[in-house]
């Protein structure tokens, strides 16, 4: 795993886990407490204007400080969970042409409820991709939380598969290519199923 520091420009495809090397007991514990503290205190309050600095703060402070709050806790916690709703955020808005056209490739190709759990319009162009993005986020603090992560997880799946497709389009071409949109649907299919995993606990009331 790589390591980044601040500021970060990462490319769109190396979405992946930040790593440190402070003391990991004491960096998971405040990754848990912030994130306990911050979720509940805005859902609480819902300032739309607090909820809009949140929803655009890796934006505004590169990914690498949301990778410094919440990227060591595990998968199935709430900071995991905030930390991959981050970086699917980072993903669309680093890429929203290539993303809006994996995800409109998947939505064709899957039989399945996926892009209407997601919320994107049909087809979705790259603002509407980007707003689908802002509003799963937003959803943390002023809405649904289980709902939040559900459609995280149906826009990763839709993402995932659409991207394994148009890989093997560019295969015989653009191998390189190939080799990205390849890597990165693995990581979309990872990030969809622990996305959903933690749906299910927080309506179990075990994502902590």
């Amino acid at each position: 795993m790589a390591e980044f520091h601040r500021p970060v420009r990462m490319p769109s495809e190396h979405f992946d886990f930040v790593k440190g090397g402070e003391d990991p007991a004491v960096l998971v514990r405040s990754a848990h407490e912030t994130a306990q503290a911050l979720v509940s205190r805005v859902r609480a309050h819902p300032d739309p204007e607090v909820v809009d600095r949140l929803v655009s703060f890796a934006e505004r402070e590169g990914i690498d400080a949301v990778a410094e709050l919440w990227s060591r806790a595990a998968a199935l916690s709430l900071p995991g969970a905030l930390w991959r709703l981050y970086l699917l955020r980072e993903m669309v808005r680093r890429d929203p042409d290539l993303v809006s056209l994996a995800f409109n490739r998947g939505a064709e190709r899957l039989r399945s409820i996926d892009p209407v759990v997601a919320g994107a319009p049909s087809p979705a162009g790259p603002e509407e991709i980007m707003a689908l993005a802002d509003e799963i986020l937003r959803g943390v603090f002023e809405g649904d939380l289980g709902l939040a992560l559900d459609r995280a997880a149906a826009f990763a799946r839709v993402t995932a598969d659409g991207s394994l497709d148009l890989a093997d389009d560019a295969d015989a071409t653009e191998p390189g290519r190939a080799d990205v949109l390849t890597t990165r649907a693995a990581r979309l299919s990872s990030l969809a199923e622990e996305l959903s995993i933690s749906a299910r606990l927080q309506r179990d009331g075990a994502l902590d």
